[in-house]
């Protein structure tokens, strides 16, 4: 299947003549003898929300990991603002799909947001009050001296998203973030990502096997073929913004989206 054009559309963050903020040129990965990706050639603008869809074993997680730094490509670049990536970097933050492990147990939830502030060598007498606001922004504003075991999944996630923030990350790579909550907390999330990343200008990649969480929140959707991973398709979403959880997901031009990517996957698993 031929690859769309590239285009951003969320023109008020990010103009067409802006630099790449992330850009792939003919990246391939080897591990252990087996091709994991190869040919992989995009460029994610600053301010975008670009969602990677794919069947399961497909590379979705493996791009992630090489847009962050954390695998070096057999073959090809992956630059960043226009630098090679050959280390994670402090303005990319990461969040992750189990944040029951991602989260320091024995820390509070502010302990666990401090630690962020802690490696950038903020000060002590600034961290209480970056920490409060951080929690509010992220709706945990009364949960500071709380540990993660005694909060719900969803909170624990805000948790995680707030620890990320507090890196001022000028990018954030999402791991299906979502997945192992439940579908209303996982829609408020969805908003309040939405939310957060606006009002940052941030540039997102965010992995998930939910079709129509792709579609939600995306600027753009690339979908991946497996063995190895290789982009397949390419859709720009063009859904007005702000998205609405009803009337987003009733929009004709919606449904097409859907349609489309549902008869991707199928075809790729056949």
């Amino acid at each position: 299947m031929v690859a769309l054009s590239l285009v951003v559309s969320r023109e008020a963050s990010a103009s067409k003549s802006a630099r790449p903020q992330i850009a792939f040129s003919n990246v391939a990965l080897n591990l252990g003898g087996k091709a994991i990706v190869e040919d992989l050639s995009l460029t994610v603008r600053p301010g975008e929300f670009l969602c990677i869809i794919g069947a399961s074993g497909c590379g979705k997680t493996t791009a992630l990991r090489l847009a962050a730094g954390l695998y070096q490509p057999t073959s090809g670049s992956v630059e960043f603002d226009g630098q090679p990536m050959r280390t994670p970097r402090r303005d990319i933050a990461i969040v992750f799909q189990d944040y029951g492990k991602a989260l320091l147990p024995w820390r509070t939830a502010a302990g666990n947001v401090s630690l962020a502030l802690e490696a950038n060598n903020v000060p002590v007498s600034e961290r209480a009050p970056r920490i409060d606001a951080l929690l509010k922004k992220v709706g945990l504003p009364n949960h500071a001296g709380k540990y993660p075991a005694e909060m719900s999944g969803g909170m624990q996630q805000r948790l995680q998203i707030a620890r990320c923030l507090a890196q001022d990350p000028k990018a954030l790579l999402m791991d299906e973030p979502f997945g192992a909550l439940d579908a209303m907390t996982r829609q408020g999330l969805q908003d309040e990502v939405l939310s957060l990343v606006a009002a940052a200008n941030m540039t997102v990649i965010f992995v998930t096997h939910d079709l129509e969480e792709a579609i939600y929140l995306g600027d753009r959707v690339i979908g991946l073929l497996p063995n190895p991973g290789r982009i397949g398709i390419e859709l720009t979403i063009d859904l007005p913004r702000p998205r609405d959880q009803l009337t987003t997901r009733e929009n004709p031009e919606f449904l097409r989206l859907r349609r489309e990517l549902f008869d991707f996957i199928k075809a790729s698993e056949a």
